[in-house]
């Protein structure tokens, strides 16, 4: 994969979750796609699964802004490092908003078919966030 494509891969996805808009979904990810993220116990499977999970988040950090700090792509594949800050003003599962902000980390390795994610593995410091939030 280019470049170019790499980046805009990214750059739609990045962009969406920044603006609260989890409609570029479909644009970045096959519908049958397959997400696996470190401390999930299950791959969320098939889009609709993977916004809601998504929609969690945004839900708990309506202010969560990501920048994709490096990324790099070979053939089908293409790997990046993410920063993310946010603040939490909403519930986050059973957990009331403490006000706290967070600075989150992660790396994802994403599967690409026709300019779209099949399949995701994901890892971010989930202790961590909760750490900074009091939670744990």
């Amino acid at each position: 994969m280019a470049g170019q494509a790499i980046a805009d891969h990214e750059r739609i996805w990045a962009e969406g979750l920044n603006r609260g808009d989890l409609s570029v979904a479909s644009r970045a990810f096959a519908p049958d796609c397959m997400v696996h993220i470190t401390g999930v116990p299950e791959p969320i499977r098939g889009i609709e699964a993977w916004t809601q999970f998504v929609a969690g988040l945004l839900t708990a950090f309506p202010d969560l802004r990501f920048t994709i700090e490096e990324q790099v792509g070979s053939g089908d594949r293409i790997a990046f490092r993410w920063h993310a800050r946010g603040t939490h003003t909403g519930p986050l599962g059973s957990a009331a908003p403490t006000g706290r902000s967070v600075a989150l980390d992660g790396l994802i390795v994403d599967h690409l078919v026709d300019g779209r994610v099949v399949e995701r593995w994901e890892q971010w410091d989930q202790p961590g966030m909760l750490a900074q939030l009091g939670l744990a």
